[in-house]
């Protein structure tokens, strides 16, 4: 690109590509796309971006085209990579000055000089560091910030690569500008110190960014500079004066206690003592900046669980490092100090604040999602409190049980409603027991507090009273799975129907609750009673909520609920099978929430049986959508789309078009070779029971086609799975099975011959084999004949060598039913009068014998042996209450063993065989 014709054409491309209107815009964007690649554009962009003569928007647009062809165009091996010549050009171009005078421009192009520096510094660009101490030291106020600016981000960018090349790289030049860095920070912060104490606020403004600026630069030279920053007497001074001086200090010293634990024990001691002072005694109590208060209770939450503070359970073993630390913290952490934390964690953190109870006044639904927040612990105070509080209790439990359960004392019987305090204070304590639920396990009669206090609470109906209610279905929630009899269940549904009726504590209920249904002692006879309302009142919640989040934990809940009752849940699920297209429809750029709603499609499923088909019109779309490779969609609906067609096919009573019309879907899906892969043999083996002739007709050649190649390129377990699929057609359609898969079969043959080492596919080779011989056995033949002639052997002495290897490879099979197969397959052959077969009748009745005391199991009621694999076409198996009933899969398959069952008898008596 011709430099001096091209500024005005770049320019004026650029111009236009900050326009409003997309007719203009549009070209534009394509033109500067077009030009990436182009020689010289780079250097037209860095000649624009410092004429500060042109219009800001211009300029910024350049720095972030210029950013963006920097990581896709500066490394060597890059299609269209730049020139080295241009390299060479730009990076000095990029520190000639430190003059721009916008701060957003200016950090892109500190963050821009960072990406280069990652790539070339020190190799390529070993001035660049030494430019930049040259020019932080200047008395230009504006030079001097840009330069600090850039030094900054370009410390950051290279402390975080973790290659061992580039962390020693990054320590040699830490060692050698560590001085500087500590000089510069103290210059700064006294310059601030001095404006400040002199009224110059506009001065010291400056001075406080340049302060900042030092020392985020002197943290990551701290942090990731050293190896073993013990031995350097500077860091450790440095490490103190952050002590010292706090916030913002104390991002310092967390970041150097995640990455150097062992080389923060001196520090230990003193870090407790501020923190604890600031958060739990008087002294602190005029600190107000939330921030600092919630690192406050970091630092002490990750000294207090750190492992490599703990000794050893043996002693001996411990190191002298965690033994030292360990002791320091049990000097520390006494009695009264943990009493005091304790307590005031509980009585003052904890507290809902104004702002709070305002917000759930105005809208509950937006304060109960708030109050789920995701990783909220690491930035709001209570969250943070309440994890700080988890982890003290259960490090110091024998101190800090009797303290919480004395707070429970204290607020026994039901608290006066116009004491506000009170109210707040028992909100606080309940949440406290709650939280620490397995702690309290052996300390707590919950089944007793449950009737003799909470459920009372439960009942109080003031306004006022609902911040009781509300944290004590809470705190249910939270001991449900602990301790919580279940006897006690049908009082608490009753009380969960009432509490579902209150616009104030439904959100509540439903969002911070662990769901009575969701746990391990749940029993379906007590909840049925409840069912038909419970669920009325679900799905009305459902229509109600507006927030993503709510509508997402409202069908989380119904799935439980479906889940657990399955089958009983068919009378009362019309209302929401009507609702959720609709949903669906609404939910289209929600891809969560369509998640969740293939969740409860799944449940749903599973709970209606074959009546599922009703659904088709709605479920079979929603799979082909969420199963589509070509959709953007599927790359959050994939994997639940997938469970929903398996479970949809096996609880369809019939084939249908539809249904055969979706699985155009699958060859992309085999092709990817995800992790779903298992699921769609599992879809594959579904079809092939539901109706393997139509599905085989239809798919067979495309199947085949995406097997051979998944074959080509797969782990051993890939291709057990892919050769379970053929070995499944071949059972429920053993000639079209063995005619479609017909490619796949010659290797099967080679890896019986030629003894595949690897037993688990080596014992799936033969349940192939065995199928054919047995249920398909003039195929045998012809496949003996071409493997014979493919191989240059006469039919007899290959046939001789697969018995051989069948034989001594039976161990290999450790399925009762694939033993048996493989038993009855080279039984079958007896029969005949072929002298090979003949020599192999030993091998043959020994490995069958095997197999029969294998399968054969004692009837004490008639003290006979019988075939413990044989069931009676109208034997119903007896299932227990834990138990889900059979799917139409399930049917299909007993069906068709006593299918196979009437062909094998039929079979071995026309061989002669004698079958016991």
């Amino acid at each position: 690109m011709d430099m001096d014709g091209a500024s005005s054409v770049v320019l004026q491309a650029l111009t236009q590509a900050t326009s409003q209107d997309t007719a203009v815009l549009k070209p534009a964007e394509e033109q500067l796309r077009q030009w990436e690649t182009q020689p010289g554009f780079y250097s037209v962009l860095l000649n624009i971006l410092n004429n500060h003569m042109l219009d800001v928007n211009v300029r910024w647009l350049a720095v972030l085209y210029f950013k963006n062809g920097i990581d896709r165009y500066w490394r060597r091996v890059a299609p269209h990579a730049l020139s080295e010549e241009e390299k060479t050009s730009l990076r000095a171009g990029l520190i000639t000055n430190f003059n721009e005078p916008v701060n957003q421009i200016a950090t892109q192009i500190a963050v821009l000089i960072a990406k280069v520096a990652r790539l070339d510094c020190p190799r390529q660009w070993p001035e660049l560091i030494p430019i930049l101490l040259e020019s932080v030291k200047g008395q230009d106020g504006l030079r001097q910030h840009r330069a600090l600016l850039t030094f900054h981000h370009v410390t950051k960018t290279l402390a975080s690569k973790r290659l061992a090349q580039d962390r020693r790289l990054f320590q040699d030049l830490a060692s050698g500008i560590y001085s500087f860095a500590c000089s510069l920070w103290s210059h700064h912060t006294d310059c601030f110190l001095q404006q400040i104490y002199a009224r110059e606020e506009a001065a010291a403004l400056g001075s406080l960014e340049r302060t900042l600026l030092s020392l985020k630069v002197l943290r990551k030279l701290t942090v990731f500079g050293f190896q073993e920053p013990q031995q350097n007497m500077e860091v450790m001074v440095s490490l103190e004066l952050f002590q010292l001086l706090r916030s913002p200090h104390i991002f310092a010293l967390l970041d150097f206690l995640e990455y150097h634990p062992c080389a923060f024990i001196p520090l230990i001691q003193r870090s407790l003592e501020f923190a604890v002072s600031y958060l739990f005694t008087p002294a602190g109590e005029g600190v107000t900046f939330e921030r600092f208060i919630v690192q406050c209770m970091n630092l002490i939450k990750i000294i207090v669980k750190n492992d490599a503070y703990k000794p050893s359970k043996n002693i001996d073993d411990s190191k002298p490092e965690s033994l030292e630390a360990h002791k320091i913290k049990t000097a520390f952490f006494t009695h009264p100090t943990l009493t005091e934390i304790g307590r005031r964690l509980v009585s003052h953190y904890f507290l809902l604040t104004k702002e709070e109870l305002a917000m759930w006044e105005e809208d509950p639904e937006s304060f109960a999602v708030e109050e789920t927040g995701g990783d909220s612990w690491k930035y709001s105070l209570r969250p943070c409190a309440e994890v700080l509080f988890l982890d003290i209790f259960h490090n110091y439990n024998q101190t800090l049980i009797p303290v919480l359960l004395d707070m429970v004392q204290n607020l026994q019987g039901l608290t006066n409603v116009e004491d506000s305090a009170q109210l707040l204070m028992k909100d606080s304590v309940y949440n406290a027991v709650g939280l620490a639920a397995y702690e309290l396990f052996d300390n707590v009669d919950f089944d007793q507090w449950f009737k003799n206090q909470l459920l009372g609470e439960l009942q109080v109906s003031h306004h006022r009273y609902k911040l009781i209610r509300r944290r004590v279905i809470w705190l249910i929630g939270q001991w449900i799975s602990v301790k919580f009899k279940s006897d006690l269940r049908p009082l608490l549904y009753e009380v969960i129907l009432s509490l579902m009726q209150d616009p104030d504590l439904v959100f509540v209920l439903i969002l911070n609750s662990r769901s009575p249904v969701d746990d391990f002692e749940f029993r379906t006879e007590q909840f049925l009673p409840y069912l038909e309302s419970i669920f009325g009142l679900l799905f009305q919640l459902l229509q109600q909520v507006t927030e993503c989040d709510t509508k997402m934990q409202v069908l989380h809940v119904i799935s439980c609920v479906i889940e657990r009752v399955n089958i009983q849940i068919r009378p009362y699920v019309g209302c929401l099978v009507q609702y959720l297209p609709l949903l669906w429809k609404q939910s289209e750029e929600h891809n969560m929430l369509r998640c969740a709603i293939l969740t409860t499609l799944i449940h749903l499923v599973q709970g209606l049986g074959s009546e599922c088909k009703n659904l088709y019109s709605f479920l079979l779309p929603v799979i082909q959508l969420s199963t589509d490779v070509t959709l953007p969609p599927h790359v959050y609906l994939l994997e639940d789309g997938l469970e929903l067609w398996l479970v949809t096919l096996e609880n369809s009573p019939a084939i249908t078009p539809e249904l055969l019309r979706i699985f155009q879907n699958m060859s992309a899906l085999l092709d990817l070779s995800s992790e779903n892969l298992r699921t769609c043999f599992q879809i594959v083996n579904a079809y092939l029971y539901l109706s393997a002739t139509d599905f085989l007709q239809n798919y067979a050649e495309s199947l085949c086609r995406s097997f051979c190649n998944l074959l080509k390129d797969v782990t051993n377990e890939g291709q057990v799975q892919v050769l379970k699929v053929v070995e499944i057609a071949l059972k429920v359609s053993p000639v079209l099975g063995a005619h479609i898969f017909q490619p796949l079969l010659p290797a099967v043959f080679r890896g019986i011959v030629d003894g595949e080492r690897y037993p688990v596919v080596m014992s799936t080779y033969l349940g192939i084999m065995g199928r054919i011989l047995l249920q398909n056995s003039s195929f045998f033949s012809s496949l003996l004949t071409q493997m014979a002639s493919e191989c240059s052997q006469k039919m007899d002495q290959l046939l001789g060598s697969v018995i051989e290897m069948w034989v001594d490879r039976m161990d290999n099979i450790t399925q009762p039913e694939r033993r048996k197969l493989s038993s009855l397959a080279l039984l079958s052959l007896l029969p005949s009068d072929n002298s090979v077969i003949q020599d192999k009748f030993c091998g043959i009745i020994n490995i069958s014998v095997e197999a029969l005391h294998d399968v054969m199991t004692e009837d004490t009621e008639t003290a006979t042996f019988k075939d413990c694999m044989l069931m009676s076409h109208f034997e119903e198996p007896k299932l227990s209450e834990d138990e889900e009933p059979p799917t139409e899969q399930d049917k299909r398959k007993k069906l068709w063993r006593g299918d196979f069952k009437s062909r094998l008898v039929l079979l071995l008596s026309a061989c002669g065989c004698v079958c016991a």
